[in-house]
């Protein structure tokens, strides 16, 4: 069913930067073009944006982020069994991601687009940072800014060891990704960094060794992030080109469990 009348989604802020809670849109019907546009701006100011208690199921789940971009088939992960596109997640199987990360590194360009729908959560604890790396950007020196823009990162390209619960073998082939990335739609810039990182390629090795620690410890800064709790049939979905985020892990072994819909641009 398309919702026919005029509708002005609610957006409610978390935060000066980044992070916002979306109401008054039901992402289980079909929303009219004037509110996918609404939902589209929002995305692009507020980079993360959260639909509380959504409760989707896969198909629907792949709908709501077809909004945004289009759902991308990932080589390598477990599929759902209701939809393809769509990649479970339980942590006792599949691992915490209790570190600063952006995802599809192993991809050029790597995902644009990551959103989680949660079906189990701890009651307490198991909260998702996200930290703004355009903002992180734009509060280095010129100096620095100008050196980086000369300079990659070198990443394992394998995307098997991104899959689900997969281990990490050995490293055969890399990619690079610039530090300084130019956002595809906004042409804002912004840091590009995942603490998966192996080396700053475009300096020496020594120069390396000390500017790489700065500059994750620089984006994880908290003046740059924003922290939401969940429950069940939470949805949250966030620019992975603009930002990276930390699952903090202070939920022992409670439950986690949820599904992953990406979204990317055609590869470069």
């Amino acid at each position: 069913m398309t919702v026919t009348t005029d509708q002005t989604i609610e957006i409610r802020r978390a935060g000066p930067r980044i992070g916002a809670e979306i109401g008054g849109v039901d992402l289980n019907t079909d929303v009219e073009p004037s509110v996918a546009e609404q939902l589209r701006q929002a995305f692009r100011d507020h980079k993360v944006l959260v639909f509380r208690g959504q409760h989707l199921s896969p198909d629907r789940h792949v709908e709501a982020v077809r909004i945004f971009g289009e759902p991308f088939d990932h080589p390598t992960a477990t599929r759902h069994p209701d939809n393809p596109l769509v990649y479970p997640y339980r942590v006792e199987q599949t691992g915490k991601a209790s570190t600063w990360h952006i995802g599809g590194l192993w991809r050029t360009p790597p995902f644009q687009i990551e959103s989680l729908v949660y079906d189990e959560v701890a009651e307490l604890g198991g909260h998702t940072l996200w930290a703004d790396l355009q903002a992180a950007y734009d509060d280095l020196s010129e100096p620095l800014k100008q050196l980086l823009e000369s300079v990659s990162g070198e990443y394992d390209a394998d995307a098997a060891h991104y899959a689900q619960g997969a281990e990490k073998g050995d490293v055969r082939r890399t990619v690079e990704h610039p530090v300084v990335l130019r956002h595809p739609d906004t042409g804002r810039r912004g840091l590009f960094l995942s603490t998966g990182v192996r080396r700053l390629v475009g300096i020496a090795e020594a120069e390396s060794e000390a500017l790489l620690p700065f500059l994750l410890r620089h984006a994880a800064s908290p003046q740059y992030t924003i922290r939401f709790g969940w429950t069940p049939g939470d949805l949250v979905l966030w620019d992975n080109l603009a930002t990276w985020h930390y699952a903090i892990d202070d939920y022992g072994d409670g439950p986690r469990a949820y599904r992953k819909v990406i979204a990317a641009h055609p590869e470069g």
